[in-house]
């Protein structure tokens, strides 16, 4: 999230005011941003020594946690949004996180790479794994774990009883409602925990 459009694009989503939790938060770019242009307040999560001096300096509360230990210290429903961008792809227990982010949040908002998006697929189709801006390792030192695409988060948010509010993909700082499966680098979904009655959980 250091590209600056889709830092704003992605705050847009967040109501003012709101008390927001973001889970891999970094240098604490956009809790600053949220802070300042919506009134918005809240914790970081980050394991990192210089990303917790660089939200810090930048007065962004941040408490340094491993997000593979999960998210027992916070009751349900204790942020009104939590944030978890560009991380699902990193954690072995994604399920659990993501299950985990719309029990503390009322409100989730995840983005992670979009595996189908078409450079990638003349990648693989050319028998190479993609090396683009969006995923730039190599297969042999990528930080990435898990690879996913806009089409299958659809399925395992069914899966977990999360109702979908918006979802769209980005690519160089625009956003791709058609087709974003195919046409998007990143997808972002934001959505809210269903019971089985099919009511939003408060």
């Amino acid at each position: 999230m250091s590209e600056r459009a889709d830092l704003e694009i992605i705050a847009s989503l967040v109501p003012p005011g709101s008390r927001v939790l973001d889970l891999g938060c970094g240098g604490g770019e956009l809790l600053a941003h949220l802070r300042h242009h919506r009134g918005c307040s809240g914790y970081g999560i980050e394991i990192a020594d210089a990303n917790v001096l660089a939200c810090a300096q930048r007065g962004v509360n941040v408490i340094q946690l491993n997000l593979e230990d999960g998210l027992a210290l916070f009751e349900d429903a204790s942020f009104d949004v939590l944030l978890q961008l560009e991380t699902l792809q990193n954690l072995r227990h994604t399920e659990r996180m993501l299950r985990e982010t719309a029990r503390v949040g009322r409100i989730g908002i995840v983005s992670f790479p979009n595996f189908a998006h078409w450079p990638n697929r003349l990648h693989v189709a050319s028998g190479r794994m993609p090396v683009t801006k969006i995923l730039p390792y190599q297969w042999y030192d990528t930080p990435n774990i898990r690879v996913g695409t806009f089409a299958d988060f659809e399925i395992l948010a069914r899966k977990n009883g999360l109702h979908i509010l918006d979802a769209f993909g980005l690519h160089e700082g625009e956003v791709v409602r058609h087709w974003p499966n195919l046409r998007a680098s990143t997808a972002v979904f934001k959505f809210e925990r269903v019971n089985p009655a099919g009511r939003a959980v408060s």
